[in-house]
C-alpha cells in the first residue's frame, strides 16, 4: 500500500512538473502565468479615447486670421482629473511633506520614526520614514524636538504659534529620460562606458558616469504663494482670500491657485510616488506616471470629442439658450458676478463637456506640461505632439515660459476657446492659474 502511494505520488509531482513548465516542448509560450490585466478607474479620473483632431484655431477665430495654424494630430488615451486640483487635495501633499520633515527630525532620537534596516538586516542609507508609528504633535517628547518647524516667536501674527511653511520643502527626483535618450548619451557597449555631458538643471554641467548621471534631484519649497492674491492685482481689496483663501475649509472645493509650474511638477511627482507606494505594499503592479498634461492632450480633452468646436460645452457662444453664461470668466469686459462667481468657484459648478471634464473652460487657468514657442506647431511630431523644455538658470525669460490653457475667472471669454494658448513663467504662481494632472492609459 505505501508503494503504490509513493508511486502515485511520483506520477503526481511529474505530471505537475510537467504541465507548469510549459517550455518542454520548445516552444515559445512567455514566461510566468501572469493572466489578463485589467486597469482600474483612477479615483476622481475620466478616461479620454485615444483618436485625432485638428489641433489650433477654426476658420472663424477673428483673432488668428492673419496666421492661423492648424494641424491635425493624434493622442495616446490617457486618464485626466474631472476638476482641478482642489485645496484640499493640493493640502494632503503639503501635510504629507510637513510630516515627513517631522519624522525626521523625530528619527533622530526616537528611531521609530525612521526604517535603518531592511528584513536581512542590511543597513538602508539614507533610512525610509516609517510611517505606522503614530505622531502625536503634543507629545511632550516631541514638542522641544519639532520646535524648530515653527515660525520663531518674534516672526509670529499675534502671538499665533504656526508651522513656518518657508521650511516646507519636498526633496524629490525624476529621471531625465530626454537626456537619456541622445544619441550621444548612450551607453557604448564596445567601451563599456558613457562618454556624453548631462545638465543638472541648477547651472551644472557634468561628465555622465552611470545611470545614476540622469536622476535629477531637486529640493522646493512646496507651499501655495498666499500673496498673490494682493500682487496680481494693484489697488485692489483681497487681503480675505489672502488669509483664508487656501486653509480655510470653506474653500476646501476650491481651485489651488498660488502654485507655479515646477510646484505643480513636483505635485504630480509626489502623486506618483504615494500611490505606486500604496500598490507595492499591497504587491500589484505600478501605475504610469501622473504629470501635467500636454498641450496636445489638454486641447483634445476640451473638445470632448466634438470637432472644431469654439469652446468645450460645443457651441459658439458663452450663454446658454436661457441666456446664462457657461463658464466663470470675465464676462462683458468686468462684469464678474453676471456668472455667479467674483473670482474662483467650487470646481464642478457648470456643466461638464462629453467627456465628464468639468471646467475646461474657465474658473482658473491650467498649466500644461509644455513650453510655450509661437511656431511649436510646425515642428511637434503629429503623433503626442509636445514641446518640453527645462530651462537653466542662467536662460532667458523666454525659455522658461510654459502654455496655460483655458482661460481663468479674470480673462473674457476669447480665452476660454479650445485653441487659445497663451503662457506664464514657469516660477511664478498667479491667482488665476491651477492645474489638473493626467495619467496615460496602459494597454488598450
Amino acid at each position: 500500500m505505501n508503494k503504490l502511494l509513493t508511486t502515485l505520488g511520483v506520477i503526481v509531482l511529474l505530471f505537475l512538473s510537467s504541465c507548469g513548465s510549459r517550455t518542454g516542448n520548445g516552444e515559445l509560450v512567455g514566461v510566468g502565468q501572469r493572466g489578463k490585466w485589467f486597469e482600474p478607474k483612477p479615483y476622481g479620473m475620466v478616461q479620454i479615447p485615444r483618436g485625432s483632431f485638428t489641433m489650433g484655431p477654426n476658420d472663424q477665430d477673428v483673432a488668428w486670421a492673419l496666421n492661423a495654424t492648424t494641424k491635425t494630430v493624434s493622442v495616446e488615451s490617457f486618464w485626466m482629473d474631472e476638476t482641478e486640483i482642489t485645496n484640499n487635495e493640493y493640502r494632503q501633499f503639503v501635510y504629507w511633506v510637513r510630516d515627513s520633515i517631522a519624522r525626521q527630525l523625530l528619527g533622530q532620537q526616537f528611531e521609530e520614526f525612521l526604517i535603518a534596516e531592511d528584513n536581512n538586516g542590511n543597513p538602508i542609507d539614507p533610512p525610509f520614514i516609517n510611517w505606522e508609528e503614530r505622531l502625536d504633535w503634543n507629545d511632550e517628547e516631541y514638542v522641544e524636538i519639532l520646535e524648530e518647524m515653527y515660525l520663531p516667536e518674534h516672526e509670529r501674527f499675534f502671538r499665533n504659534k504656526e508651522i513656518d511653511t518657508r521650511k516646507l520643502k519636498y526633496q524629490y527626483e525624476w529621471v531625465d529620460l530626454q537626456q537619456a535618450a541622445k544619441k550621444s548619451n548612450r551607453y557604448n557597449y564596445e567601451t563599456g562606458e558613457y562618454e556624453g555631458m548631462v545638465d543638472d538643471y541648477k547651472g551644472g554641467r557634468k561628465q555622465i558616469e552611470d545611470r545614476s548621471s540622469f536622476i535629477m534631484k531637486e529640493a522646493l519649497n512646496i507651499y501655495p504663494d498666499t500673496l498673490c492674491w494682493i500682487q496680481d492685482f494693484t489697488y485692489s481689496y483681497n487681503d480675505p482670500w489672502t488669509k483664508q483663501y487656501f486653509w480655510h475649509p470653506g474653500y476646501d472645493d476650491y481651485p489651488v491657485v498660488g502654485v507655479s509650474w515646477k510646484q505643480a511638477t513636483a505635485f504630480s511627482i509626489w502623486r506618483t510616488r504615494f500611490h505606486n507606494s500604496a500598490l507595492k505594499a499591497e504587491g500589484d503592479y505600478p501605475v504610469q506616471d501622473y504629470r501635467l498634461p500636454t498641450e496636445s492632450e489638454w486641447e483634445y480633452a476640451a473638445r470632448g470629442g466634438i470637432a472644431q468646436n469654439m469652446y468645450p460645452w460645443g457651441g459658439n457662444y458663452t450663454r446658454n439658450d436661457q441666456g446664462c453664461f457657461l463658464a466663470n470668466f470675465k464676462p462683458l469686459r468686468g462684469n464678474y458676478v453676471d456668472d455667479g462667481g467674483l473670482v474662483t468657484l467650487p470646481v464642478g459648478s457648470y456643466e461638464p463637456n462629453e467627456y465628464g471634464l468639468y471646467d475646461m473652460a474657465g474658473n482658473v487657468a491650467e498649466w500644461t506640461s509644455g513650453a510655450y514657442d509661437e511656431s511649436a506647431y510646425s515642428f511637434t511630431h503629429d503623433m503626442n505632439p509636445n514641446y518640453e523644455y527645462n530651462a537653466l538658470p542662467d536662460d532667458p525669460p523666454a525659455l522658461k515660459r510654459k502654455v496655460i490653457r483655458g482661460g481663468s475667472w479674470k480673462d473674457i471669454g476669447y480665452y476660454m476657446q479650445c485653441a487659445t494658448r497663451t503662457y506664464e513663467y514657469q516660477d511664478t504662481a498667479k491667482s488665476y492659474i491651477g492645474f489638473r494632472c493626467v495619467r496615460t492609459h496602459l494597454g488598450r
